[in-house]
């Protein structure tokens, strides 16, 4: 359970989830339900105000979490990008002569952004401008998965971060990190019902608490929660 101060309600309550690793786990609600707070209990930004966090069921205490955060990638809606070449962007925080190239054209061709990279008259060396100003919103997404990619980390934490792309592209991402031979475990938060209906489990979030957890067939059959989310996601879509 989380609560930001002792005034406020609580934000999580109760909350008890099992993730096992290498799965890809969705997870859907409505605005203020929880995800993000959620999010960022994993990923040890937040401290729940009770209960624990596990790993490999080990409580993760004090210590361990800045080794559990380097474990992690973690790519928001907004990608921040600085005014450098593809290549170095991909490959973020590495000095250029540290750059793997075999590495970064990978993890571009199954963020789907090697083509658009490619296209380009200097390729991986192109300049993206500050904060990636150069390039459209659905390839600086792309971007930002492929650095996530090329950090090889356990835990790949997905914010909303295939919002700018179509249904399409959307889907080829998902499917090529899936199939990837490093398969890290995908936790993703999702604002359309194309972006979730792929993975092994759905966790529906509604005012802090799970109202609703499975399959997309088996929470579009049995929640009835789940199916009025839905609506508004498609009409959204829409």
């Amino acid at each position: 359970s989380f609560q930001y101060s002792k005034e406020d309600p609580y934000v999580l309550e109760n909350i008890n989830l099992k993730i096992e690793k290498n799965s890809i786990i969705g997870f859907v609600g409505s605005t203020g339900s929880g995800k993000s707070t959620l999010f960022d209990i994993i990923m040890g930004l937040l401290i729940p105000n009770s209960g624990e966090l596990f790993a490999d069921q080990k409580i993760l205490l004090p210590d361990d979490i800045r080794p559990w955060q380097k474990s992690i990638s973690h790519v928001p809606q907004n990608i921040f990008l600085s005014d450098s070449t593809i290549a170095e962007n991909i490959a973020f925080g590495l000095d250029p002569v540290e750059v793997d190239m075999d590495r970064v054209r990978k993890s571009a061709e199954v963020a789907c952004i090697s083509s658009f990279i490619e296209s380009n008259p200097e390729g991986y060396g192109s300049v993206v401008g500050e904060r990636g100003v150069k390039i459209s919103g659905g390839e600086r997404q792309r971007i930002g998965i492929a650095r996530a990619l090329y950090n090889k980390s356990e835990l790949l934490v997905l914010d909303e971060a295939t919002s700018s792309l179509d249904n399409k592209t959307e889907s080829k991402v998902i499917q090529g990190i899936s199939e990837m031979e490093f398969r890290p475990t995908i936790l993703m938060i999702a604002h359309r019902l194309s972006t979730v209906k792929s993975c092994d489990s759905i966790v529906q979030l509604e005012k802090g608490k799970i109202v609703a957890q499975g399959t997309y067939k088996e929470l579009s059959k049995n929640s009835k929660t789940f199916q009025s989310l839905a609506n508004v996601i498609i009409n959204k879509d829409n």
